[in-house]
């Protein structure tokens, strides 16, 4: 199946590695123009690709980079939003973790979720048309005996949020979607590195044998963002090789 896109320019948050930078890849193969947001920098240049670093929590510099795109290009089409953070040693029960970690999570992953809703739907709205994509995690499903509690639950707000989004836009051909990913290999992941046994008990636990890639993700963010998905909105996509259908 040939996907195909009615619009022409997107936005995407967390682009300069893992799952963002290889959407960025696919998004200009499509010959579309891209703004790139991140903290970081690029490890690669782009044509036809900008790319801005920002503090995605700082919603006066976002909205004036996001309003000045739309200036140029008339338009904001799609939405990938692949801002996240999980501090595998500081994030821990909610019996014990320190409030600034647990704050600065939910700023980073859900508070920048309501800043881009509030700069980027209303451009959508005059244009009668976008889609969102934005990237949770099955952590948001299911609880831990090795809890990271800010992460599992700002990515399940992620998740109501993006339902509710679907509904309230609906009329206007804007549509959102939540992507559910198993363990990809991210920079998120660097730390399987130093522990490569680790990763390689995970892989066993995977039902399909294998750690997934963020090719695996960026593919289904793709359809998602298509003419194809045009009636497939306010929903949830697992995509984790087969662990959440463990009993």
């Amino acid at each position: 199946m040939k996907l195909t896109f009615k619009g022409k320019t997107a936005i995407v948050t967390g682009a300069s590695g893992g799952i963002g930078i290889d959407c960025v890849r696919k998004l200009k193969d499509q010959d579309f123009t891209v703004l790139m947001l991140d903290i970081k920098e690029p490890p690669e240049k782009f044509k036809n690709v900008i790319f801005k670093k920002v503090d995605i929590t700082n919603f006066s510099k976002l909205k004036k980079i996001i309003d000045n795109f739309y200036k140029k290009y008339n338009s904001i089409d799609y939405l990938i939003n692949a801002t996240g953070v999980l501090w595998f040693e500081k994030d821990i029960s909610s019996c014990d973790i320190n409030m600034d970690v647990w704050n600065k999570v939910f700023d980073i992953n859900l508070k920048s979720m309501v800043y881009l809703s509030k700069i980027i739907i209303p451009k959508m709205k005059k244009n009668k048309f976008g889609s969102m994509v934005h990237i949770s995690s099955i952590d948001a499903l299911k609880g831990d005996d090795k809890p990271q509690d800010a992460y599992g639950a700002s990515k399940a707000a992620m998740i109501r949020l993006s339902k509710s989004l679907s509904i309230q836009f609906a009329k206007y051909n804007i549509r959102s979607n939540s992507i559910l990913p198993g363990p990809v290999m991210t920079p998120m992941q660097d730390r399987w590195k130093k522990n490569p046994k680790a990763k390689k008990q995970l892989s066993k636990s995977i039902p399909i044998g294998k750690i997934g890639k963020p090719d695996d993700i960026s593919n289904l963010i793709m359809f998602l963002l298509s003419n194809q998905s045009s009636f497939i909105t306010g929903t949830e996509i697992i995509i984790d090789g087969g662990i959440n259908s463990k009993p």
